[in-house]
């Protein structure tokens, strides 16, 4: 018996077969080879279409299938992982209206800010645990404002992986978790925030109805069954965002565990077993996969957009025919600190852990006589790691206590300067697993439809451990305070 699980990324779309006989991954795919492109009609703006979501999970399912040799009448569930905070929007007969609005999209930042001035603070915080920012419902009021013949056509608004699980099953639904992550939902009243949708104006029926996170919610349509070579027998069963998913997938789901990804962004992702928030809205709280209001599990998330982004475009503009672990082998020669090089990693629109600023990318302290490509590559992975920890110093001030953080082997987590960076000036020992987000839709899928937790977390194991490096922390600590110093500078910069 077969879990399929679908990681709808904004860069790539991914899917693994998980046998539930062995519990063991069996095959991955990835469609596209190169990352998907993002279109920026203007600047700030990030929007994909969902039908190329659908063509590369169509070619990487049909891949997956045809490369493992795997029977599609197997496959008994399918997981969902997807993209946070995008906007799908389609009319009644059920046609999308516009391309979907994704999550690095800064266009509705002054409309969140205005809905958290008035509406209040104490308010936001208390209930929905966060500013109402530039999360998907403020994208959806701006689609009001701004494009109100589309609006005016709205039949549901949806998450990317509602999105998804819509038109693999024909059933419209969304989460607890997904509302949340959209600001809709209100913790302490339990239910969507009638104060928010009246503020923006936003009828409710256009939101979908509420279905559990790990639920059978319906069988494969026949044409999508067709398109992607499966069975109508096969059902979908998990849907999670894909910070919530990626913690899942390290078996991340009580309060204190730690859970990190280094992809198009970074995250860092804690678990809390109550409602907290922060007074600055830098690092924000959604329900976990797990929340319940008798058990609240709240994801506390920080978020860097311009992570893994930032090494794609130096990889496809500064490195040449140099693949990833090449850029990886010339950063380790070179010295801790780079020579001076710091990099400010922000150009992929507004920045929340910098309270919703949109500072750009850049690169401090370059000397063309002694800076190599070499050195932009480390000084770019300190330069993440680095703000990582800016964030993590702000969920310390929550009372999160980081000492351990669980991480996929992948992206940049494959780097040694990076995972040694990250540890030394966060104090924290790193945890490597071999899984990924496709792999922890999979084993969503199998609680989905009543597996033990067990059986579907059997082979997780751990890879690698990378320790807090002592030998070099003062000399990393230091480089990170004069990286520290720059990002005040251009912090004060924004607001002359």
């Amino acid at each position: 018996m077969l879990m399929l699980g679908l990681d709808i990324g904004s860069s790539s779309i991914k899917c693994s077969a998980l046998d539930l006989d062995s519990g063991t991954v069996i095959g991955r795919a990835v469609s596209p080879a190169d990352e998907m492109p993002i279109d920026a009609p203007k600047p700030g703006w990030a929007e994909q279409h969902p039908d190329l979501w659908w063509k590369h999970l169509r070619l990487a399912i049909r891949k997956l299938l045809s490369e493992n040799h795997l029977d599609p009448e197997d496959v008994k569930s399918i997981g969902i992982s997807y993209q946070m905070h995008g906007l799908v929007l389609i009319d009644k007969e059920f046609r999308v209206l516009r391309p979907s609005i994704i999550w690095c999209d800064s266009r509705a930042v002054e409309i969140g800010k205005r809905a958290f001035r008035d509406l209040g603070p104490e308010f936001c915080l208390s209930h929905m645990l966060n500013s109402p920012g530039n999360f998907t419902a403020s994208k959806l009021r701006w689609v009001r404002e701004h494009e109100p013949e589309i609006y005016s056509r709205i039949y549901k608004a949806m998450l990317p992986g509602d999105y998804i699980a819509f038109r693999l099953t024909g059933h419209i639904g969304t989460t607890i978790s997904g509302l949340s992550e959209g600001i809709f939902w209100d913790f302490q009243k339990n239910q969507i925030s009638s104060e928010l949708l009246d503020y923006y104006q936003i009828d409710s029926n256009i939101l979908p109805g509420v279905v559990p996170t790990f639920s059978v919610v319906g069988g494969l349509g026949s044409e999508a069954a067709n398109e992607l070579g499966l069975s109508t027998r096969t059902t979908v069963s998990y849907r999670a965002g894909d910070q919530p998913n990626n913690a899942l997938s390290l078996h991340v789901l009580e309060p204190g565990e730690i859970a990190a990804t280094a992809g198009t962004s970074g995250v860092v992702y804690g678990i809390a077993g109550a409602l907290t928030h922060d007074p600055c809205s830098r690092v924000n709280q959604f329900a976990h996969v797990n929340h319940t209001q008798a058990s609240p599990r709240l994801g506390i998330l920080l978020c860097i957009n311009g992570t893994g982004i930032l090494y794609a475009w130096l990889r496809k503009n500064i490195a040449g025919s140099l693949s990833y672990d090449d850029m990886n082998r010339e950063a380790e020669r070179i010295p801790v600190g780079s020579d001076g090089l710091f990099v400010l990693p922000f150009g992929n629109g507004a920045e929340r852990v910098l309270e919703d600023r949109s500072i750009g990318a850049s690169f401090s302290g370059l000397d063309f006589n002694r800076h190599s490509r070499g050195h932009v590559f480390r000084a770019a992975q300190e330069g993440i790691a680095f703000s990582l920890k800016y964030g993590i110093d702000r969920m310390r001030e929550m009372g999160l206590n980081v000492t351990v953080i669980r991480a996929g082997r992948a992206n940049l987590f494959r780097s040694r300067v990076f995972c040694e960076t990250l540890a030394t000036v966060s104090n924290a020992t790193i945890e490597l697993y071999e899984t990924d987000g496709s792999d922890g839709a999979a084993r969503g899928a199998a609680l989905g439809i009543g597996m033990a937790a067990d059986m579907a977390f059997r082979s997780l194991g751990q890879v690698e451990t990378i320790r807090p490096d002592h030998a070099h922390r003062e000399r990393l600590l230091e480089v990170c305070r004069g990286w520290e110093g720059l990002l005040k500078k251009n912090l004060a910069g924004t607001m002359e």
